[in-house]
């Protein structure tokens, strides 16, 4: 039985892996909204910017709630975003040149350059290393460090503020896998697909609404 504990609204701008992230709600007993009703969202307690495919094809979409997103930071409300809906966060991507992300956190997305034994995509599951040294906001990774995570990515993310970063992953290299900053957090794994320890991440971020 799924209950509504506050108004969480996963944004849907047309890409993203809404379903399995909805369902992630549902199994820990959460009612989650997915919509495009922009009235909608921005009167939502917290936002789910999912995302999968290319950086260019999501921002022609997700420029559209760029400012309801930026209130909605701005108000200090919470927000996560998951694989795309991370690298989104950023100013821009190796994988669509010219085109701006929504520039919340300064930085780029880069391809991964790894040695040739290591795949690209880096699919599957890895262990995180939580950031421990982070002065930025690490809750939904408490408890989290060298658990396993399922991924499915071939770029990285690459903050000018390396602060913001609160895990990393060892694939050929250390890549970095999370951010988290005030109300912001955003993972380049796939909680939803991730287990009991990636729906305690969900459960984590559903204790932060206010």
């Amino acid at each position: 039985m799924c209950i509504f504990i506050k108004k969480i609204t996963i944004i849907d701008y047309g890409s993203g892996n809404i379903r399995s992230i909805y369902n992630g709600f549902k199994k820990i007993g959460v009612k989650v909204n997915i919509s495009s009703d922009k009235y909608e969202i921005e009167n939502s307690d917290a936002l789910i910017v999912p995302g999968v495919g290319s950086f260019g094809a999501g921002m022609k979409n997700l420029i559209d709630y760029k400012e309801i997103i930026n209130n909605h930071i701005q108000e200090k409300k919470p927000l996560l975003g998951i694989c795309l809906g991370l690298h989104m966060l950023f100013s821009n991507s190796q994988e669509s040149p010219g085109i701006e992300g929504l520039n919340i956190f300064e930085g780029s997305v880069e391809k991964l350059q790894l040695p040739p034994k290591y795949k690209i995509p880096h699919m599957g599951w890895n262990k995180i290393t939580v950031n421990k040294t982070s002065k930025n906001n690490t809750t939904l990774l408490t408890d989290m460090n060298q658990k396993y995570m399922y991924f499915v990515h071939s770029y990285y993310i690459n903050p000018a503020d390396k602060d913001i970063i609160t895990a990393y992953t060892e694939y050929g290299a250390k890549i970095p896998i999370a951010i988290g900053k005030d109300n912001i957090h955003a993972l380049q794994f796939h909680p939803e697909k991730s287990g009991e320890a990636g729906l305690n991440i969900l459960r984590k971020f559903v204790d932060e609404i206010e």
